[in-house]
């Protein structure tokens, strides 16, 4: 299309964060364009939990109805296996309900459905294949971006206030120069499936096997496995036989052993470099960054997706009146980064205390829960006292601060 065009607020990047914010932003009458860079949303082994936070806001939005018609899997417990059984360490039953489970979806549906609710609004306008190439600026001041679709087509989109959405090697992010805190992970993640059948166990199941510690995700017909292997090991690893991933896994819970030759190609098995890092500013004159482009979190836990929502909701909540009024400012930005600070530096201290005091030990070869034939005496407590199961579960389902939703927001499920 090209030219230049202009708008309130762009949102860029078109993930659970980007379409969460673009959508409320217009149900409060602010104009938002939001800038996807593909065609659709279809990615393999995106992140597919929906969290009760998240599911709460559907609900909110008029939403609910629309998403429960959607092909899902609901994940109540999370297991920990040893040889011979498995002892269920987290009850998401005993959270406050309705919504006291974990949703598996496929994100593209959920980000469709959110597409399709924001289309109905006049304010709302999605920009498929169309990538923000760069930042527009006037002085220290943001105005908006430029952008070049699929066709090589440019153009610029200038706007009050950009959002970076973009994920965490965010290209809006280096350009203002915001540079994320690091911290050491122990860990990258191999993505792949495997058949699921009936007499498998249920939910999500952790499995500790030599040097590896794996998930198993229940999304019905299938598992969802996210493998997590040494930091930086995936070169090597890959030299080896593609079946060692599934016999070691087999060695261990001896249910899986028909499925040994189920992953046929390392072509099956996607890496997925872990990075945990925190910006200590989110925000330049006329930018702000949410979601992985302000914190990039650790699968531990799958809360990274739950998070990037609940940033786009303050976000929502904080800038909706000042877009309006075309008065936004630097102090705004500022309080979208305080209100969600708090949640963001506990979640990832507990990452943090995952990855040393579990998920290192594991990938050393130190730990082997999954081959003994009697679980430690923490876990056996865990399983027979129940206040021990809920903890978990509120930390990974429902965190540790919800963010409410905007009242401008609110529709009646039709």
């Amino acid at each position: 299309m090209g030219g230049t065009t202009r708008t309130t607020a762009c949102v860029v990047g078109g993930g659970p964060a980007g379409m969460v914010l673009g959508l409320l932003l217009a149900r409060g009458g602010v104009e938002v364009t939001v800038l996807e860079k593909h065609a659709d949303f279809l990615r393999d082994f995106r992140g597919d939990t929906v969290h009760p936070p998240t599911l709460d806001l559907l609900d909110d939005l008029g939403l609910g109805p629309a998403f429960r018609a959607l092909p899902h899997r609901l994940v109540e417990q999370v297991q920990v296996p040893f040889r011979g059984g498995a002892l269920r360490v987290a009850d998401l039953k005993a959270l406050r309900g309705p919504n006291n489970h974990i949703a598996m979806v496929p994100q593209w549906d959920l980000l469709d459905l959110l597409a399709g609710a924001a289309a109905e609004e006049p304010t709302f306008a999605l920009r498929r294949n169309t990538e923000a190439v760069g930042l527009r600026w006037s002085g220290r001041k943001v105005t908006g971006v430029d952008y070049r679709t699929s066709d090589g087509d440019t153009g610029a989109v200038e706007a009050d206030l950009v959002i970076a959405c973009d994920g965490r090697g965010s290209r809006l992010r280096a350009e203002a120069h915001l540079v994320p805190k690091s911290y050491t992970t122990p860990m990258d993640v191999w993505w792949f499936r495997l058949p699921r059948a009936d007499g498998d166990p249920e939910g999500i199941v952790p499995v500790l096997s030599r040097r590896r510690a794996s998930v198993l995700i229940d999304r019905g017909d299938y598992w969802q496995v996210a493998t997590l292997i040494a930091k930086g090991s995936d070169p090597v690893a890959r030299k080896g036989p593609v079946t060692d991933l599934m016999r070691d896994m087999a060695e261990v819970q001896p249910w899986l052993a028909d499925r040994v030759d189920a992953v046929g190609s390392w072509d099956e098995v996607k890496t997925l470099d872990v990075k945990l890092d925190r910006l200590t500013r989110w925000h330049v004159d006329g930018l702000l960054c949410i979601g992985d482009a302000a914190h990039a979190m650790s699968p531990a836990g799958g809360v990274g997706i739950n998070l990037a929502v609940q940033d786009a909701v303050a976000a929502a909540a904080v800038l909706a009146g000042p877009l309006r009024a075309g008065t936004v400012s630097t102090s705004d930005l500022a309080r979208v980064r305080r209100r969600r600070l708090v949640p963001t530096v506990l979640v990832q201290t507990m990452q943090r205390v995952i990855h040393e005091k579990a998920l290192r030990p594991a990938l050393e070869g130190r730990v082997d829960i999954a081959g003994s034939t009697k679980p430690p005496l923490a876990l056996r407590v865990m399983a027979r006292v129940p206040l021990l199961q809920w903890l978990p579960a509120q930390l990974v389902g429902r965190g540790v601060i919800t963010e409410s939703t905007p009242a401008f927001a609110k529709r009646p499920a039709s």
